[in-house]
Parts: structure tokens; C-alpha cells; sequence
């Protein structure tokens, strides 16, 4: 096995456009690039489409800095359109495929796009939200066309003549992407082609990435995950993609044996759904030898039942990607994120963290602070929104909203998102505590602890618990089990059976959305009634 810097020596030397990096890449034009829904795509085709997808956009008049919204379940076009806009200097806006009209309206709105593409059964909805668009944009369409829009790889057939700009640098934004919004609009974070290609650089540190590796892409392209670490790091490591539309949980172990995939990526809640599915879904027969992103609770469960070697965690945010990881070739700590991550290339710069109070002043070892990074991968701003990303940083240092602790060594280990805290009888409970106390319950599937109003002041605790099948859980031994782990202050009043949780469209429980239930303490438990 190659280690990180003799993967990225494997090649010649690029200035950090996707363009040249890509060139840099295709030593052999026939090696497999990307794989989706049975169609394979080798490095030769996959530039020779790009181009094509780049002229046509060029033939329509999207110039340098224009927006092109992708809004579609996972899809080679997200591939097509990311490098056809690199080449061109244009900037990829993907948004959620499930979200309504309105919210779609504030996005593209936002961004001022000059084109849309999605999957044909959303341009009624994608028309609907960029009705306010002026100049209004054109659209296309993923397998599949209408009166108003074009089979993006029905243009891939045709023969194009219109002239290329010059290459688009590496400082140049290729980017937008959007958060979730939970606690007001969504900002639309911006990254050039050099935080792109360098954070995907550094997964090839993360998970030691080989050039012949087999990356499955289950998370949806229009996060971080997907597009900083899946597949910036698959690129990186001249390595082969698979795109799968979406994560499904009774397909995924022989979806990754057909597709022979060496590594996927994660987040908790895929690992734990997994878990929780019947065993003749599993498919001994896969390849893949490391995850990214399961809890560290799951990775003695993954590695004896389903025989995968590596499971690897860390944590970044679509601000500023990739920052601290467990080591691959190093020390791993149970229940810690790891220390500070790196790039295969040991002379190269790289993250700097801080843990501080509410003044801005450096907390001593093993206490709770926020996590502040300096980063050479961050972004470039909120796009027309300079107030937002002014109070993002303080100076050069990003201002996470994670709470966590260092140890004497440098690994760092997860608190609480600063907005996740529970105000109770004057004290700060992280809510991420009593999640972790909680699902250590071998009855319990999934919770997510929430503060609710308290008839005094402050806030009360309730869990919202989704119970595995064929177990029994009643709120008293919900109670009981936190007492033995928690601070008397810290254990749930109200406790809620649920069969579902809400999710975020990567899976992660949307707490904002459980919250926002007026009728939530009345459906739950009340433990000291």
C-alpha cells in the first residue's frame, strides 16, 4: 500500500484547477473514471463529455462567474456540470432535490442563476421557485426532456463547435453551497477550485486512499461530504467513482459487492440504520475495506458483523472542510474525533485550532471551549452576504459553533453545538450528552434530546425515542438508565415514543424540525407528573 504523499507523487505536478488536475489524472484515458447506474465512464470519455457539456453551455451564454443551480438526486450530470463550469470559470449551485418550491425560490433567487438543471420530475417545481428570476434562466434536465428544457446527455451526442475561454484558475469560485438554514435563510457558502482539489488532497491522508481505489458515493452531491471528501478525494487519488442516486439501506451491501467499492462514506445515522436492518441484506461478498464517518460506538458492531478492517471519524463543516480526523496510521481513541488533520505532504501548511470561551481567551487542556480553526482550506465568503460572513470569523480564525475539549495529546473530543445547549435551572446541558447516554440503551434505535419551555424559566429536557423492532422501552426504565449515567440535572423529564425521527436531507436528526411541533410535550411523557 502506497502511503498518502506517494499516492499524490504517483503524478505529475497540476496548478490546482479542476481542468489541470484532471489532466494530471488521466495517465491512462481508458482506466475507469465514474460508474453510474451500469454506465461506466473512462477517464478519456468522461473529458471528452465535460468539454462537450462545457461548449453547450458556452452556445446558451453562460459566461465566467455566472451560476448554474443542479438541483436532482445524485447523477453523473452533477460530475458533467461541476468540471464543464471549472473549465469555464462558472460557478455550480447544487440544492436539496426535496426541497418545496418556496425554499428553492430563496436559493436560486440568491444565487441569481442562469441556468437550472434537475431531474425531470422536479422542473415543474424548479420553474415554480425561479419564477422571480430576471433575466429568467433555461433549464435542462437529467434522462429526459420537455417542451422547455434539454436532455442534458442527449447534448453529449451532438457535435459542438463553439469555442472554449481560457482555463479557469484555481483561485476562481467553482462552488456554492448551501446550508441547511435551521436557524434562519440558508447562506451559500463559496469555495474555489483549490479548496476543492486540496481538500480532497488531504482525504487521501484521512483514509489512505489508493490510486485503484473503488469510492462509493451514497451521500447526496449537494453537500460537503459527498463533494469535498468522496469524490474531490477520489479525483485526487486518480482513483474510480461510484454514484449511487441515493443511500438505500436494503440495496446497500450488494450495491457495494457489484460495484466491487473499497470505501464509502458515512454519517452516524446511515451506520446506524444499517445496523438495525434484518442480516439477509448483508452481502459477505463485499470489498470494502474502510468507512468514514461512523461513531466510534459502531466500529467494533461494523468490523465483527459486516467485516469491514477500518472505520475512520473526524469532522469538518461546509465552511471549512476537513479539519480534524483519527489517524489512519496512528493512534485512534475511543470517543475522540482525533487531532488535527494533514496533508500527504508534510511541508505543506495546515490547520491550526483553538478551543476558547465566550471571551475569545484559550481554555486550559481537557476544558470545554469553542473550536476556532485557521485553515488553508476555508471558504471565501457567503455569497452576498458580507454581515454573515464577517461574524463567522474573528481576524483570520473561523468561529465553529462546536463545543469540545482537547486532551494532553491533541485529540479532540465532541461537546455540543453551541446551539444545541439546553438552558436548565441556570445550567448548560449539551443536548449531544444525553443523546450518546441514551442511545447506549440496547432497546433504543434513535433519540434526539430537545429543550422545551419549563412553566417557571429556562428549559426542560425531553428525548424523542425511536425503539428498535421487537424491543420494549417504557419511560420509567428510560429514566432509570439515565440515572446511572447522567448528573441528576441532566436526566430527561419528558420522554416521547416515536417511530420516526426527522431527518436533514444527509440523515442527521433535524432537531429544529422536532422543536418546532407545538403539540411536542403534549404527545410525550411527562416523568414527574
Amino acid at each position: 500500500m502506497l502511503n498518502p504523499l506517494e499516492v499524490i507523487q504517483t503524478y505529475r505536478d497540476h496548478d490546482y484547477s479542476l481542468t489541470d488536475l484532471f489532466d494530471s489524472r488521466a495517465i491512462d484515458p481508458n482506466k475507469e473514471f465514474v460508474l453510474f447506474k451500469g454506465q461506466s465512464w473512462s477517464y478519456g470519455q468522461f473529458k471528452k463529455d465535460y468539454l462537450t457539456t462545457a461548449q453547450y453551455l458556452v452556445s446558451r451564454g453562460i459566461k465566467p462567474g455566472d451560476r448554474v443551480g443542479v438541483m436532482a438526486k445524485n447523477n453523473i450530470g452533477h460530475l458533467l456540470l461541476l468540471f464543464a463550469c471549472a473549465r469555464i470559470g462558472a460557478i455550480m449551485v447544487p440544492a436539496n432535490p426535496e426541497l418545496r418550491a418556496d425554499d428553492a425560490r430563496y436559493i436560486f433567487n440568491h444565487a441569481g442563476v442562469s441556468a437550472v438543471c434537475a431531474d425531470l420530475n422536479l422542473l415543474p417545481i424548479v420553474r415554480e421557485a425561479c419564477q422571480p428570476i430576471s433575466p429568467a434562466p433555461w433549464y435542462m434536465s437529467f434522462a429526459g426532456s420537455d417542451s422547455d428544457a434539454v436532455d442534458l446527455l442527449e447534448i453529449l451526442q451532438e457535435k459542438l463547435a463553439d469555442e472554449l475561454p481560457p482555463p479557469a484558475s484555481a483561485d476562481d469560485t467553482c462552488l456554492i453551497i448551501f446550508t441547511s438554514g435551521t436557524t434562519g435563510f440558508p447562506k451559500g457558502a463559496m469555495h474555489n477550485q483549490r479548496n476543492f482539489i486540496t481538500s480532497g488532497e488531504a482525504n487521501i491522508s484521512r483514509l489512505w486512499l489508493q490510486t485503484d481505489e473503488r469510492v462509493l458515493i451514497v451521500l447526496p452531491l449537494f453537500h460537503i461530504n459527498a463533494l469535498f471528501y468522496s469524490l474531490a478525494g477520489g479525483i485526487a487519488a486518480g482513483a474510480t467513482i461510484i454514484i449511487v442516486e441515493r443511500f438505500s439501506a436494503s440495496t446497500f451491501w450488494d450495491t457495494a459487492a457489484e460495484t466491487r467499492a473499497t470505501q464509502v462514506n458515512f454519517i452516524d445515522t446511515v451506520g446506524l440504520i444499517l445496523k438495525s436492518r434484518p442480516r439477509s441484506e448483508f452481502n459477505p461478498n463485499h470489498q470494502l475495506r474502510i468507512i468514514y464517518g461512523l461513531r466510534p460506538e459502531e466500529e467494533a458492531f461494523f468490523q465483527e458483523e459486516f467485516k469491514v478492517g477500518d472505520l475512520i471519524n473526524g469532522i469538518g463543516m461546509t465552511e471549512i472542510p476537513g479539519i480534524i480526523c483519527n489517524p489512519y496510521d496512528g493512534v485512534r481513541k475511543f470517543g475522540s474525533l482525533g487531532p488535527v488533520g494533514r496533508h500527504p505532504d508534510p511541508n505543506r501548511p495546515w490547520a491550526i485550532c483553538r478551543l476558547v470561551d465566550d471571551d475569545g481567551v484559550d481554555v486550559p487542556t481537557d476544558e470545554v471551549g469553542e473550536l476556532w480553526v485557521k485553515h488553508p482550506i476555508v471558504m471565501q465568503g457567503y455569497y452576498k452576504n458580507p454581515e454573515q460572513t464577517a461574524a463567522a470569523f474573528e481576524g483570520e480564525w473561523y468561529k465553529t459553533g462546536d463545543l469540545m475539549r482537547r486532551d494532553a495529546d491533541g485529540y479532540f473530543y465532541f461537546v455540543s453545538r453551541k446551539k444545541d445547549l439546553i438552558r436548565r435551572r441556570g445550567e448548560n446541558i449539551a443536548g449531544a450528552e444525553i443523546d450518546k447516554a441514551v442511545a447506549s440503551h440496547p432497546s433504543v434505535k434513535e433519540v434526539a434530546a430537545v429543550g422545551v419551555p419549563s412553566e417557571l424559566s429556562g428549559e426542560e429536557i425531553l428525548v424523542a425515542i425511536v425503539i428498535n423492532a421487537n424491543a420494549t422501552l417504557t419511560a420509567s426504565e428510560v429514566v432509570a438508565w439515565c440515572s446511572e449515567r447522567l448528573a441528576k440535572i441532566k436526566i430527561p423529564r419528558y420522554v416521547l415514543f416515536v417511530d420516526e425521527l426527522p431527518h436533514t436531507p444527509t440523515y442527521k436528526v433535524a432537531k429544529n424540525v422536532l422543536k418546532a411541533d407545538p403539540d411536542l410535550i403534549k404527545k410525550a411523557i411527562d416523568t414527574e407528573a
